[in-house]
């Protein structure tokens, strides 16, 4: 398994990101053997949220010219994730019937993402 810092490269920010950001997704550029589950695990203990979805896209490299030359952009994958922006506290039963709850301190966004507010 990879380490969660090496899953997430950095924020893909554009005009759309950032209005899709305040309703709660965000957008990264990932590894690309990442997969959505790995994702996931990443941006819940990297950001300390509650991730409801993971959208993934794969990009392959455009081929481009620069006068005579010829040569290839890189491939890149990129990752949309939902995060619960009103995350409540978890309820289940335990022995007897009795019904226990667990409050877990989940962010309602992340701050690292770079929104211009």
């Amino acid at each position: 398994m990879k380490k969660y810092e090496d899953v997430i490269i950095r924020p893909y920010i554009t005009e759309k990101s950032n209005t899709e950001a305040m309703a709660g997704k965000y957008t990264f550029v990932v590894d690309k053997k990442a997969t959505k589950v790995d994702v996931r695990k990443a941006v819940e203990m990297l950001f300390n949220v509650k991730v409801m979805n993971v959208n993934v896209q794969n990009y392959e490299g455009k081929e481009k010219r620069q006068g005579v030359h010829v040569g290839k952009t890189s491939c890149w994958k990129k990752a949309i994730v939902k995060i619960d922006t009103d995350p409540q506290p978890v309820k289940y039963f335990i022995e007897n019937g009795k019904q226990a709850q667990e409050n877990k301190k989940y962010n309602n966004s992340i701050e690292e993402f770079g929104l211009a507010h």
